[in-house]
């Protein structure tokens, strides 16, 4: 585990207010808004670590990695708005089920992966 650091905290603490992924500009910009002196170079150091750590999700769209503070404990899968970004943390054991037996089919052993499915939030399809 990295040392706490007041940088670390803040990334942390900022990146636990939002529901959403965001990028590590986006956070960075919104903790400057909010008067942090923090460059942007520690904010993509602090959110690696805490990705690292599970203490933060992490995936790629379009290229870049954007982050989510972590609510579940181990493994889990997510549904995300594409238009609004909101985030839900689901469990699926037939995604489990499932991955383990495509490798298997295939003589994968030891299969790990990353699921997230994307669609349009009730709210987004209600505009």
């Amino acid at each position: 585990m990295k040392r706490r650091t007041w940088q670390r905290t803040a990334v942390q603490e900022a990146l636990a207010s939002r529901d959403d992924f965001v990028s590590a500009q986006t956070l960075h910009a919104a903790l400057r808004e909010g008067g942090s002196p923090i460059g942007l170079a520690t904010v993509y150091r602090a959110l690696a670590d805490l990705a690292e750590e599970g203490d933060a999700d992490s995936l790629q769209a379009e290229g870049e990695s954007l982050y989510r503070a972590c609510v579940s404990a181990g493994h889990h899968h997510h549904l995300i708005c594409r238009s609004c970004g909101r985030t839900v943390e689901i469990e699926a054991d037939d995604i489990e089920s499932w991955a383990a037996g495509v490798a298997a089919q295939h003589g994968f052993r030891d299969p790990q992966h990353v699921v997230d499915v994307f669609g349009t939030c009730e709210a987004c399809a209600r505009r």
